[in-house]
């Protein structure tokens, strides 16, 4: 299934409900915000080492806040127009540029500290 159809299926399940009048911009960002920051929380208090085996621990879980997120994410897309496979491929060439190899490899400084 490749992403056209995942966000179909998405409008489909949202439409049948009638919950297009609340995904608005404002509210679906903060849906986004919300629901990253229950997968924060899974992690919350925990050292790096920790972080590893309750990704595995918590995997079903961990997997349903991403799900969360993501859904969000298309849905905001769609709401305000974003082509999301384009905004990734413009992302990641402006990150090329941003973030040379021959600077940035090994290094976790922002662009702007190198």
């Amino acid at each position: 299934m490749n992403l056209q159809e995942i966000k179909k299926r998405i409008l489909d399940f949202r439409d049948k409900r009638d919950w297009s009048q609340f995904h608005d911009p404002k509210n679906l960002s903060a849906a986004i915000a919300i629901e990253a920051a229950e997968l924060q929380e899974i992690f919350l208090w925990c050292k790096v080492a920790e972080s590893r085996e309750i990704a595995v621990e918590k995997k079903e879980n961990i997997a349903e806040e991403v799900a969360d997120i993501l859904m969000f994410v298309l849905l905001f897309a769609h709401e305000t127009g974003i082509d999301i496979e384009q905004a990734i491929l413009d992302k990641i060439e402006k990150n090329n540029k941003k973030y040379p190899v021959e600077k940035a490899r090994g290094v976790s400084k922002k662009y702007n500290d190198f």
